[in-house]
């Protein structure tokens, strides 16, 4: 858990650090607007991170002049924002991987020995001709291997 997140803030503490009134938090936490974690004894423990979404919806209702409810919204939409930001961040690194994956084509000699091939690159007689000479080979092979689409999400 980052030290944002730590939950060790008495609500008292809370409101200080935000500049409000306990009230008002209390106010909040009700509304669903910043809800502290519980302890045991079901006392209110505010994070770092609480603290700053409270400036947060303080500047809000004060500079933008936006109502409570409004403010609910805006807040539930950032964090549906933030949630698809992540998912995105990690379906483009899918992508990635899987076009690095496509892209790969290899070329293996007699010996067992593999080269990959430039994306883009064909490969002739001649290459594989130069390939075998320049390694003293007999003779060569060339293997060109794509996954299957109907095997990929086995």
């Amino acid at each position: 858990m980052a030290t944002d997140d730590v939950p060790v803030l008495t609500i008292s503490q809370a409101a200080e650090l935000a500049g409000m009134h306990p009230q008002t938090l209390r106010q909040y936490d009700r509304l669903g607007l910043v809800v502290p974690r519980r302890t045991r004894g079901r006392g209110r423990r505010y994070s770092r991170r609480d603290v700053a979404r409270l400036l947060e919806v303080q500047r809000l209702a004060q500079d933008e002049g936006i109502n409570l409810a409004g403010i609910k919204r805006i807040l539930e939409l950032e964090q549906h924002v933030s949630v698809l930001e992540h998912r995105l961040a990690e379906l483009a690194g899918l992508i990635a991987e899987r076009r690095q994956a496509d892209g790969r084509v290899f070329a293996a000699g007699t010996r067992g020995d593999v080269v990959a091939v430039p994306l883009g690159r064909r490969v002739n007689r001649t290459d594989l001709r130069f390939e075998i000479e320049a390694r003293r080979e007999s003779a060569g092979a060339l293997v060109l291997w794509r996954p299957s689409p109907h095997r990929e999400h086995e």
